[in-house]
């Protein structure tokens, strides 16, 4: 080790280096607090050739490697063992360029998602990602668990807002595919390999991010609906009325909305009435007038039919705040509760019986809890969380099998955005074929020969 230590320092210098009792705790796990370890040393790299150097170092030793962001991942993707060495990426951040012809930003991996998406506003842009941990989050991590957000049914995942990517490969190779073009259809898409892969293929260290005009209208209701099929209805009308400017469909079962109320500021409903489900919508155009005039009328057809129990217009931007801080009651979950997350897709018709089944089996089992339903659902991404403060002698395990035993019945994924990381890796079978896994395998062995890439990630 002091040989690979010694030649690290010749590298990227001293000042770069912590080992020790100098290396920060946030370091040893992400935002799961799952199996919190101290790794040999964290690198915290200062640009691409620094990355490549440590690379190329760690390579030639046999030395594991662990990329880390923002370390807000929820699926231990960046969490290292007592034998790597960390590389941080947050000392590479900022913005290399906006380019209003091609309507693009390079950026650096370190850059906070929050600074790309206030730049973009800027420049008269936006940047289509946006999930609560936009103030922590960073982009290389973004990208490297394909993240997802509220606006994928209007944006995308983050794979369709990157063009082109910087990529330091496992033996230093740079590999620079910093494309701005839509159209480049040279041969493999290369940049698709790496996006996604959680570090096992490749450190990012550039990105080449999409753009898109900037809406100037927001609209956001809060609608009570009677049951899962019509909130289905309810999703697909707005979609024939407003077409591509629908940018969210945040549905909330029961007892995730009321534990979202409790936790507001004036802990007190809109309604007046408890509902079987909840859907906070959203609407972003260009024409202010004309959008609310076409969210209204939505709105009025939908309780015209029945679809609706009740709904509430937000009037002002605050308003729109205050029914948003209920849907993201989640940054609080580490503090109030024993958080067992589950990130999951399903064919949407399915979702809602899925749901169901799922709180008849934990009912089942363990009586009165607290568990929670939410989820995008018009991206077909469910979320689910159980509170193992409410469920005595729980085991993450245990929640594991059940969920992740249903989920295979229904033909789900056990990841819709968070990745798969080390909590999630034992269940990847349930949602990719043999053959599939194989492939996957083969592309990692010719991409790291050595395995040093993020170990343990994906798979054992």
């Amino acid at each position: 080790m002091s040989d690979i230590f010694s030649a690290l320092r010749d590298a990227v210098g001293e000042q770069a280096i912590r080992t020790g009792a100098a290396i920060n705790p946030k370091h040893f796990t992400d935002w799961t607090r799952h199996a919190p370890a101290q790794p040999l040393a964290v690198v915290f790299a200062r640009s691409t050739e620094q990355v490549a150097a440590v690379l190329r170092l760690c390579n030639a030793h046999g030395q594991p490697v662990v990329p880390q962001g923002g370390m807000t991942g929820l699926a231990g993707g960046a969490i290292p063992g007592t034998a790597d060495i960390v590389v941080s990426l947050e000392q590479m951040a900022g913005i290399e360029e906006i380019d209003p012809a091609a309507a693009t930003m390079t950026v650096l991996a370190g850059t906070p998602l929050q600074v790309i998406q206030e730049a973009a506003r800027e420049a008269g842009f936006e940047f289509g990602l946006d999930l609560g941990a936009r103030g922590s989050c960073q982009i290389g991590g973004n990208i490297a668990t394909n993240a997802g957000g509220t606006r994928v049914i209007q944006s995308g995942m983050t794979r369709d807002l990157v063009l082109g990517l910087e990529v330091v490969l496992a033996d230093g190779t740079v590999l620079s595919s910093l494309n701005k073009m839509i159209k480049n259809n040279t041969g493999y898409d290369l940049k698709q390999l790496f996006i996604g892969s959680e570090g096992t293929l490749g450190v990012i260290t550039r990105a080449v991010l999409r753009l898109q005009p900037q809406r100037t209208s927001c609209q956001t209701a809060l609608c009570a609906l009677p049951d899962y099929d019509t909130a289905v209805r309810f999703l697909h009308q707005l979609r024939r009325h407003l077409g591509g400017d629908v940018s969210a469909f945040e549905l909330m079962w029961p007892s995730f909305f009321e534990l979202g109320v409790s936790l507001t500021r004036d802990r007190k409903s809109p309604f007046a009435e408890r509902h079987p489900l909840y859907a906070l919508v959203e609407q972003r155009g260009f024409a202010e007038q004309a959008d609310a005039e076409r969210f209204g009328a939505a709105l009025s057809e939908a309780l015209e039919a029945g679809w609706l129990s009740d709904a509430v217009l937000a009037q002002s931007g605050s308003e729109a705040n205050a029914l948003w801080a209920i849907r993201e009651c989640t940054a609080e979950f580490p503090q109030r509760l024993a958080p067992i997350n589950f990130d999951i897709s399903l064919p949407i018709g399915k979702i809602g019986a899925f749901a169901d089944e799922c709180q008849r089996l934990f009912d089942a089992q363990w009586g009165p809890h607290l568990s929670l339903f939410f989820g995008h659902i018009g991206d077909s991404n469910l979320h689910v969380t159980v509170d193992g403060n409410t469920v005595p002698g729980v085991t993450h395990e245990a929640v594991d099998q059940l969920v992740y035993s249903l989920l295979r019945r229904y033909g789900g994924s056990v990841s819709a955005e968070h990745g798969i990381g080390l909590l999630k890796r034992e269940f990847l079978p349930y949602s990719r074929t043999a053959e599939e896994l194989a492939c996957m395998r083969r592309i990692k062995q010719a991409l790291d020969p050595n395995g040093i890439l993020n170990p343990g990630k994906l798979f054992e």
